[in-house]
């Protein structure tokens, strides 16, 4: 594997842990959100990875007819990394807290609450800042190793 290559991989993975911090910031955000556009509460979101090597393999491995039981010889070899393959809403039912003075409650006094988790957030949340930060200090790694071998190809 390259520097090209790992650089690749690293900043696929700054990507995704970027767009996960920035969900679960939204998380956090409407955790108190009881009304959305669509009327209903906030619901908590998570994003959904897939390795790159897993997608790529797939698309790639057929067979070439259907008799015919050779691989192809175009697979991949070292392609990796991560892609965000959606965000997906939890579908979990909210808190559900009497509260009969409340804008949004229903008939019977109750407010739907979302359904996040303050403290499972802030714990997700150290947890992708954590992944952000070894994949910098990965990426600050592969520069320093390609400035080392320009340096001894120059001597």
């Amino acid at each position: 594997m390259g520097f090209q290559e790992s650089m690749r991989i690293s900043g696929s993975a700054l990507s995704a842990q970027r767009l996960r911090m920035n969900t679960i910031s939204n998380n956090l955000a409407n955790a108190q959100t009881t009304r959305t556009d669509r009327g209903t509460p906030f619901r908590r979101q998570q994003v959904v990875f897939q390795p790159m090597f897993q997608s790529t393999l797939l698309e790639r491995l057929r067979m070439a007819t259907p008799h015919n039981r050779h691989l192809p010889s175009d697979l991949p070899s070292s392609e990796g990394g991560v892609t965000v393959s959606g965000i997906s809403e939890d579908p979990r039912e909210g808190n559900r807290v009497f509260e009969p003075g409340h804008p949004h409650a229903d008939q019977d006094g109750y407010v739907e609450y979302p359904n996040v988790n303050v403290i499972a957030e802030m714990s997700d949340m150290i947890n992708a800042s954590r992944s952000y930060e070894a994949n910098v200090t990965s990426l600050q790694s592969i520069k320093a190793m390609a400035l080392k071998a320009l340096e001894i190809g120059r001597a």
